[in-house]
């Protein structure tokens, strides 16, 4: 093995960007003079990541809106593996979620020599089961978030290993509502709600007047209410262009990043589908789960559902424990009633604390020291 250890990465958007740097944070200490290069965002570059290209590139969902970057995303990925595979070659390469760009660059580089390794299965026990075939082809070995994960594929006779939820052991068991409501500027009697729309700009697109609507719904019910929505940077312009036009005023306020404080700091979170509903799970948060997007995407994408459900916290738990609206449902007036019936209602609050507390415990694990350790193993074929 080499004294300084190369590795490439690719992390597909914000969620995979938080994964792989948390992943990068323990890496470097275990391997302290590694240099990782690739595709990332600014939490993997905080970590010393050479970032080739940002996440933001591949920060596309829906089979309507990929194809509208189809080309732009092919010709990355092409020029990509070039540079990748010219001396010096990485050690492992390592794709962080964002499986349709990462499977296919990983079964090229796999059979180029070059060892792969996914973070994050991708949701086939969910929907698009069809690309268990492609993980076999493509993943020398898959780290594993959820802890049914590795039995599943191995039965498909893919390597994994169950590390963990990294989520689950940055954010406490207990959250402190009262400092992040202090760092928010936020009284610790305000009764706040997070809007949460997405870290897309499709997402935006769909989901943003709509998300801004129910809290205009829900101010002329409740008039006490305040609201924070916390945007990446990419989106962080269009965010506030729409806060301006919403009428709300003083009662909403927009924070550059910061997703974590306002889930920590609220009663309640309207939140679109995707990673961050399990962060306001691990948060202990009662949601609204909604959802949006091009109508033809969605035909496709929920013919290939498996599940009941598509939020995370309700397919974890196997249950209904939070409202989903999704596509014609997520209208104003069902998300604005939606989340006044969770601030109408503490024992279900109560109830639903106690559930995700033991979805938080299960998912903790020491997720850097298990999956370096896979790595390493790798390594050392």
């Amino acid at each position: 093995m080499s004294a300084q250890h190369r590795f490439a990465l690719v992390a597909g958007e914000t969620s995979g960007d938080l994964l792989a740097g948390l992943l990068l944070q323990g890496m470097r200490r275990r391997w302290p003079g590694l240099a990782a290069v690739g595709i990332g965002g600014s939490r993997m570059i905080e970590q010393g990541f050479d970032a080739w290209w940002p996440s933001e590139k591949l920060a596309v969902r829906g089979y309507v809106e990929v194809l509208r970057h189809y080309r732009e995303i092919l010709a990355i990925r092409t020029k990509l593996r070039e540079r990748l595979l010219t001396a010096p070659k990485p050690e492992v390469f390592i794709g962080v979620d964002a499986p349709d760009f990462n499977l296919d660059l990983e079964a090229s580089l796999k059979a180029a020599g070059v060892p792969t390794v996914h973070f994050v299965c991708p949701s086939v026990w969910a929907w698009r089961a069809e690309r268990i075939e492609k993980i076999r082809r493509s993943v020398d070995h898959v780290l594993c978030i959820f802890p049914f994960e590795p039995e599943l594929l191995a039965t498909h006779s893919i390597a994994a290993t169950y590390v963990g939820h990294p989520l689950a052991n940055v954010i406490p068991l207990q959250p402190d509502r009262e400092s992040a409501r202090h760092a928010l500027g936020f009284a610790g009697e305000d009764t706040l709600v997070a809007i949460l729309p997405g870290s897309r700009s499709s997402e935006l697109q769909y989901l943003g007047q709509r998300f801004l609507d129910a809290a205009v719904l829900m101010k002329r019910e409740r008039p006490d209410l305040r609201f924070v929505i916390p945007a990446v940077p990419a989106l962080h312009a269009r965010l506030a262009a729409l806060v301006d036009q919403s009428g709300l005023g003083s009662a909403i306020t927009l924070v550059q990043g910061q997703s974590h404080a306002a889930l920590a700091a609220c009663n309640a979170t309207l939140i679109a589908s995707g990673t961050a509903t399990l962060e306001a799970a691990l948060f202990k948060r009662p949601m609204v789960i909604a959802y949006n997007m091009n109508w033809l995407s969605w035909q496709i994408m929920r013919r290939k559902q498996l599940q009941p459900w598509v939020g995370l916290p309700n397919i974890l738990c196997r249950d209904s424990v939070v409202p989903e609206l999704l596509q014609d449902q997520a209208t104003p007036q069902a998300m604005s009633r939606a989340v006044l019936d969770w601030l109408d209602a503490p024992e279900r609050i109560t109830a639903l604390e106690t559930r995700f507390t033991v979805l938080h415990d299960a998912l903790r694990r020491d997720t850097a020291q298990l999956a370096t350790d896979a790595i390493e193993k790798i390594l050392a074929r």
